[in-house]
């Protein structure tokens, strides 16, 4: 009798003998190819500063966004949401279903198996003085760490990126006016040093506000040819080896 166990397309089987007729009859046995595969959490960008990450166990919305400002992302249901600083453009959580935990500044969370730290920083660079507070989220997803920078307005002191520590997908903002812009952008790319970085918070066609494109930052990256994805699906295993720019369609 065959018997056949299937791991993905492959089939494993083996001979044993039979001792009620003392032929060979194949049952399946272990192998080394039977393991758990690292799960896969994938990133989608619905504009502005706002982005759906979505893990085995939780899905987080940052940074929700209203409809005035051009953007019109489905409507979103999300477990946990996190707010960098409370501009109207940042933090309409009233968009968001599912009843989900709001966060609203620093501090150390854990929701549904995900580890979310908030890191103090400001939304210009005169200490907050001209905008206010900012809050650096670093979110740990299925063992792939995301940092959203929100509305960051100043490159990094040397304790600050320490405190950000190892960073695998960097959601940074790059239009200027009321951020840091290209240039500045870049240099904080260099100062985390992340595997993987998404622009964000710059000039499209649909949104309503006057910002930077995103060009010069390309420029500054060296990116010469990068097409827009609808969205990155990571694992541990998959990142990339060195610093690779992504650009992610709205």
């Amino acid at each position: 009798m065959r018997r056949e166990l299937g791991i993905g397309s492959v089939f494993v089987s083996t001979l044993i003998p039979s001792p009620s007729s003392r032929r060979f009859s194949l049952f399946p046995t272990p192998s080394p190819l039977c393991y758990i595969l690292p799960r896969q959490m994938e990133i989608t960008w619905l504009g502005h500063s706002s982005f759906r990450i979505k893990g085995a166990q939780s899905t987080i919305v940052t940074d929700p966004i209203p409809p005035d400002i051009g953007y019109s992302p489905a409507k979103q249901t999300a477990r946990i949401v996190t707010v960098s600083h409370p501009h109207p453009s940042h933090s309409f959580v009233e968009t968001i279903g599912g009843e989900p935990r709001v966060i609203k500044g620093p501090g150390e969370y854990e929701i549904a198996n995900t580890l979310i730290i908030g890191m103090a920083t400001f939304h210009d660079k005169e200490e907050g003085r001209q905008r206010g507070k900012n809050t650096v989220y670093v979110i740990e997803v299925d063992e792939v760490s995301v940092c959203h920078l929100g509305d960051l307005g100043h490159v990094l002191t040397a304790q600050q990126v320490e405190e950000i520590g190892n960073v695998d997908v960097l959601l940074v903002p790059v239009g200027g006016v009321s951020t840091i812009n290209a240039t500045s952008a870049a240099e904080v790319v260099r100062q985390i040093e992340p595997k993987a970085v998404v622009p964000m918070h710059y000039k499209t066609p649909a949104l309503t506000r006057e910002l930077e494109t995103v060009d010069r930052f390309l420029q500054e990256m060296g990116v010469k040819d990068t097409t827009p994805r609808p969205k990155l699906s990571f694992t541990r295993n998959n990142l990339p080896p060195t610093t690779q720019v992504f650009l992610l369609e709205y």
